[in-house]
């Protein structure tokens, strides 16, 4: 069978730049994916997406010009019901036929078969293959049928002159065009009003000629290069783009870098069709406004490239990505200075009128802010944060911390009140670090007020010192206590407060920062806080953080413990690393560990002792105890050794009692790789035990005597990790 390429290309106005890199890749995948399926191409066929503001396309290869024929065997209906007693078709089997296209001369070649239980009768047949005009049809209309389009559009198209009028199209944009060549013939395929050709448009001013003729499928990006001056392919114009804006920085010199941001970059790339990076500058002066606000105003508002020097200092040069290229860019450079001036000129208005009052002078605005109609206003909720914080600043470094932690906690929120914030509430906390610094509270507070939204999102930093991680803990922990306490649960993909992400911050800070604290406790502590706004329901917040903790465990990143600057307790941190088995993440996360900072530590431990050779038998054996003593719950007595009958239940009380102390010291140290191992001395006397004691004895007392036996073991096995779940 013959194949050839196939080129498939919607033509329409400027598509929507975020969401344009997903639409291409989307349309790509879904129409090479339904040729794939009619058979019309390979498997391994290569795809190549295409994606430009004014175009979707795709290109595969080897697409045939009509599918395969393919032999069916369809079931028909029971024998018993299709047949009679004297093997006669009956109507039920004969009008199936009919459906067919087959009449009763196909009742001989009917085939039977075992279909569970029963015997059924099976019609063979061989489908034609699809030809490509009908196939591609159907794969263009699923593939616009599945664009993920973030809002459609509604527009008229006046109908062919043999119904003349005009009909309603729905799609993300109007379509002006539609190209399908299988190599250099045309596809007559319809979509969106459109019918194919051989014709695209290029640039909307430099295309060397219009309409662009396409020769065949293969010529389709060279050719939209040549004469449309285009790059069709999105990840060529990124890659184009980041090469220019890197020369560019290069050429000013100085070490000079452009600011990183994926984002941005594949919004650029979305917004131009042949890019031209060009450097353009700002007033020196405006360089005394603080760099977030000038980057934020130059990225959101205007799309262009902040320049930093070598030390990451903003510089008054930035780079704009034009889509036109004239022999003299300087009326360009001069129209993107003169639009990005008031812009800063806008921003450096609000830092100077915003620095006239003090953040103390905005607390009290806060109690006319609603934060939500259940949990009051956000003078509220600054309130109990602070008293949050103050019980985890007292904890962690007496009465010192708990007062630094207070001030911070109670100015954290004011920034919501300032001009800047109010343009750009992406700048919440880091502009109430600078105010606070401009009142003269010191860089302790100033980190602290900056800090106490970190984590933003998954692998940002988290707070720099010791107060920002308790204000931070605070912040995050009345947030979730509250919405928890209020029923306001996340569901599903939504999770308007973003508890998901809270609770990870929650984690990382315990576990990075390696703290003394206890997660049941600190959920506890916070409640008091809320008065009788909230229910308790702590239990099922700290479920959420236990499901959390193990998703975090069982990403793939290394999150290194860094010891906080400042705090009174806490060793160096240890690594949290990816890799753990399910049944070794089962094993920590069953006993609920109170101080998740060990969870490293414990998960290390449980994986040295599985690769002992005792380690299965007493998984095993400590999985075989569990039930026994879920079995017999409530019975048990104190260890008695004068009761002891069996040979081997002395032994085993001889050996725990050689071998669970020195474990348990081990332990209380915190060496619980140690502790494990050294409990692998059990093994022996453990199998003895099971293979010549009867626990369930008739002697209530020995029973009882025997289950304490037992029970002791258990809780001695079980303190680093539940080691039955590490049974097979």
């Amino acid at each position: 069978m013959t194949t050839k390429n196939l080129l498939v290309e919607l033509f329409v106005e400027e598509l929507p730049p975020k969401a344009l890199k997903k639409l291409g890749d989307a349309f790509a995948s879904v129409l090479a994916d339904q040729l794939k399926v009619q058979g019309l191409a390979a498997a391994d066929a290569v795809v190549t997406p295409f994606a430009s503001p004014r175009r979707l396309a795709v290109h595969v290869t080897g697409v045939a010009a009509k599918a395969a024929d393919k032999a069916v065997s369809q079931k028909l209906m029971p024998v018993s019901v299709g047949l009679t007693a004297d093997g006669q078709p009956t109507p039920a089997l004969l009008k199936r036929l009919a459906g067919l296209g087959a009449g009763a001369s196909a009742v001989s070649g009917l085939k039977r078969a075992m279909d569970g239980r029963a015997e059924a009768l099976f019609f063979d047949s061989v489908q034609p293959g699809v030809d490509l005009a009908e196939g591609l049809q159907k794969a263009l209309h699923e593939a616009i049928a599945k664009l993920p389009i973030p809002k459609v559009m509604t527009y008229q198209l006046e109908t062919d002159c043999e119904q003349p009028g005009w009909s309603s199209v729905h799609f993300v944009r109007p379509a002006h065009g539609l190209v399908a060549l299988h190599g250099a013939d045309v596809v007559p395929v319809k979509a969106l009003g459109l019918t194919a050709g051989n014709t695209t448009h290029g640039h909307r001013f430099e295309a060397a000629m219009d309409p662009v003729l396409l020769a065949d499928a293969d010529a389709y990006a060279a050719t939209l290069a040549k004469d449309g001056a285009v790059i069709a392919s999105f990840a060529e114009r990124k890659a184009e783009i980041a090469r220019q804006l890197a020369a560019a920085a290069a050429q000013i010199g100085g070490g000079c870098q452009p600011i990183e941001d994926d984002a941005l970059l594949d919004e650029v790339t979305a917004l131009v069709e042949r890019p031209n990076v060009l450097t353009c500058q700002f007033e020196p002066e405006f360089l005394a406004v603080p760099q977030e606000c000038l980057i934020l105003t130059m990225k959101a508002n205007q799309k262009y490239f902040p320049l930093l020097d070598a030390a990451g200092k903003l510089t008054n040069k930035f780079l704009v990505v034009s889509n036109i290229s004239p022999a003299d860019a300087s009326a360009v450079i001069g129209g993107n200075e003169r639009v990005v001036r008031p812009r800063l000129a806008d921003a450096k208005f609000f830092f100077d009128q915003d620095r006239k009052k003090t953040l103390e002078s905005r607390v009290e605005g806060l109690g006319k802010v609603v934060y939500h109609n259940k949990l009051g206003t956000q003078g509220e909720r600054v309130e109990r944060v602070r008293a949050i914080a103050r019980a985890i600043g007292q904890q962690l470094g007496g009465d010192a911390l708990a007062q630094s932690a207070d001030t911070a906690a109670r100015l954290a929120k004011t920034d919501l009140l300032t001009d800047m914030v109010g343009e750009f509430p992406e700048l919440q906390g880091i502009m109430g670090g600078y105010y606070a610094r401009h009142d003269g509270l010191g860089d302790d507070i100033a980190f602290a007020i900056e800090d106490h939204y970190k984590p933003r999102f998954a692998g940002d930093e988290l707070p720099r010192t010791v107060t920002g991680v308790v204000v931070a803990l605070a912040d995050k922990l009345e947030t979730l206590v509250g919405m928890f306490g209020i029923g306001n649960l996340p569901t599903g993909d939504k999770d308007p407060f973003a508890l998901r992400r809270h609770a990870l911050g929650v984690i990382r800070m315990l576990v990075e920062k390696d703290l003394p604290l206890a997660l049941t406790a600190l959920l506890a502590g916070a409640l008091p806080a809320f008065g009788d706004k909230i229910s308790d329901a702590t239990p099922a917040l700290a479920d959420f953080i236990y499901d959390r903790l193990r998703g975090y465990i069982d990403s793939e990143l290394i999150f290194p413990a860094a010891p906080i600057e400042g705090a009174a307790a806490g060793n160096t941190g240890t690594t949290v690393s990816a890799g753990y088995s399910s049944n070794e993440v089962d094993a920590v996360l069953a006993l609920r560990p109170q101080r998740l900072a060990d969870v490293a530590q414990r998960l290390q431990a449980v994986r040295a002792f599985a690769a002992l050779p005792e380690a299965p038998a007493l998984a095993a054996a400590n999985k075989r105890i569990g039930n026994i003593l879920k079995k017999s719950e409530g019975e048990g007595a104190a260890v008695n050794p004068a009761l002891f009958a069996e040979p081997a239940e002395k032994d085993l009380y001889a050996a725990m009692q050689a071998t669970v102390p020195a474990a348990s010291a081990k332990f209380d140290a915190g060496d619980y790789t140690a502790s494990l191992q050294a409990l692998a001395a059990l093994r022996t006397p453990v199998d003895a035990f099971f293979d010549g004691v009867m626990v369930n004895a008739d002697d209530p007392a020995l029973k009882a005597n025997r289950l304490g036996l037992l029970k002791a073991l258990h809780e001695a096995m079980n303190r680093v990790a539940d080691l039955s779940r590490l049974a097979a």
